[in-house]
């Protein structure tokens, strides 16, 4: 044989015996071990296998020892003991099957041993190497490991329990005994054949609803998307070209009227000016809307930082340049609050004034903040309107988005009637975010201001 021949041998032989050794070490793995298996409960009748199996434990016990000990003529301690490890061993299968398998093996082996001396101890026959009692727990067995451990593993401990069998078999011939491993062995194959049915029928069920709920979730994802786009492609359609227009029709209208008045100019300036601010927030919200992800390194990341109470002030004079009057009001030392504080505080003011403008025609409204110890206090109230609100086109959802932002916080909130049909909105928000996290239904007494 050449040299290449002999190199393509030794390399063969060691792949081949490096397969076999990885192959045992898996079996060793699979069949050594007492990692906690339990039998899943059944869907109708949850504990009802459990029952079955334990019953059926205590009658091969009882039947074992009565079999081993009248007509095995067994010392009755040791086939108690013996009876005991095999029905046991059905018990243990419950929860630890490989185990409970072992257990059974070994008592099969003290069994068969300690029964061989008494064969043909008198005119009567006895089966051996297997007991009734130790074939049945041994079919049990079986099933419940073939039910829970890999094909293998079953295989292997089949492969062994025949062996064991006729290798008892053939130890002990021409004596007065019934065979019994020409029953066990046969029966101990349809038992593994029919667990590991069950396992796989039992693992593809389990995938299917897995699948299915992917694929369920999977749907609503992009139909939700789907939506989401839609939104954002009607937003940008629809409102952004509105928004455009306002804005460029207001840098044009000065030049349509000859020498316009300064408070013309301003008007228009701040109508020019809230319209690109408007396109801005309006083009964060679609960047929002049209991808999945809005956290750390997405869309977000790119736009302008979420407006502070820093940005109050801007806030106040835009609605006064509305015609309404405004006043602020800051207590307490004023201290940097936590991002989601500061935004949420200025959203709620925003709204509130919102609100003024919208359903208190002519109405005055005042801006209270209040710096705690532990928070800060917004407090915006507005007066009688002189004429009657015109009707709203809205949903109402304003108070509703204060009240959930409030609740992210942890705080609390009040918003009700007013001196003389005026109105008035109270939050509370903490600096700190509550133990129990966000969107917890925190029942807390009111604060001052609060009713």
């Amino acid at each position: 044989m050449s040299r290449l021949g002999r190199v393509t041998d030794s390399g063969v032989g060691r792949a081949l015996r490096a397969r076999i050794v990885g192959w045992l070490r898996v079996l060793r793995d699979d069949l050594w071990t007492l990692r906690a298996d339990p039998l899943p409960p059944s869907t109708w009748l949850r504990w009802l296998p459990h029952g079955v199996l334990c019953l059926a434990a205590f009658g091969i016990t009882f039947g074992g020892t009565g079999d081993m000990n009248d007509n095995g003529h067994l010392a009755p301690g040791l086939a108690l003991v013996i009876a005991v490890a095999q029905g046991g061993a059905v018990v243990l299968g419950l929860w630890r099957p490989v185990p409970a398998w072992w257990l059974t093996m070994g008592a099969f082996v003290v069994g068969a041993v300690t029964l061989r001396g008494q064969l043909g101890f008198d005119l009567e026959t006895y089966t051996w190497p297997w007991t009734a009692a130790g074939i049945i727990g041994l079919l049990l067995v079986l099933l419940l490991l073939a039910l829970r451990v890999p094909t293998r593993a079953s295989i292997a401990a089949l492969a062994v329990t025949v062996l064991l069998t006729f290798g008892f078999e053939s130890l002990l011939t021409g004596e007065d005994y019934d065979d019994t491993g020409a029953i066990a062995v046969p029966l101990s194959v349809v038992v593994v054949v029919v667990g590991t049915a069950l396992r796989g029928r039992r693992e593809a069920r389990a995938q299917l609803v897995e699948q299915t709920t992917l694929t369920a979730e999977e749907r609503t994802r992009r139909t939700l998307l789907e939506e989401r786009s839609r939104i954002a492609r009607e937003l940008h359609d629809v409102v952004a070209h509105h928004m455009s227009v306002i804005s460029i029709q207001a840098q044009v209208a000065p030049h349509l009227v000859e020498n316009p008045p300064d408070e013309l100019k301003e008007n228009l300036a701040g109508i020019r000016q809230n319209a690109l601010e408007a396109l801005t927030e309006l083009r964060r919200v679609l960047g929002v809307l049209r991808s999945e992800h809005t956290g750390p390194g997405g869309p977000l990341s790119d736009h302008a930082p979420q407006p502070t109470l820093d940005r109050l002030d801007a806030l106040v004079e835009n609605t006064r340049a509305a015609g309404r009057e405004v006043t602020t009001e800051i207590n307490g030392e004023r201290r940097p609050l936590p991002p989601g504080v500061e935004l949420s505080a200025y959203r709620i003011v925003q709204e509130a004034l919102s609100n003024v403008l919208r359903h208190a025609p002519g109405a005055s409204a005042k801006v209270l903040l209040t710096y705690q110890a532990d928070g800060l206090e917004v407090e915006i109230t507005n007066s009688r309107p002189t004429g009657p609100a015109p009707p709203s086109r809205g949903a109402g959802h304003g108070l509703l988005g204060m009240r959930e932002r409030v609740a992210m916080l942890g705080g609390t909130m009040t918003a009700h009637p007013w001196h003389w049909d005026g109105f008035k909105v109270t939050a509370f928000l903490p600096d700190t975010p509550p133990a129990d996290g966000p969107g917890t239904d925190h029942t807390k007494a009111p604060r001052r201001g609060t009713t």
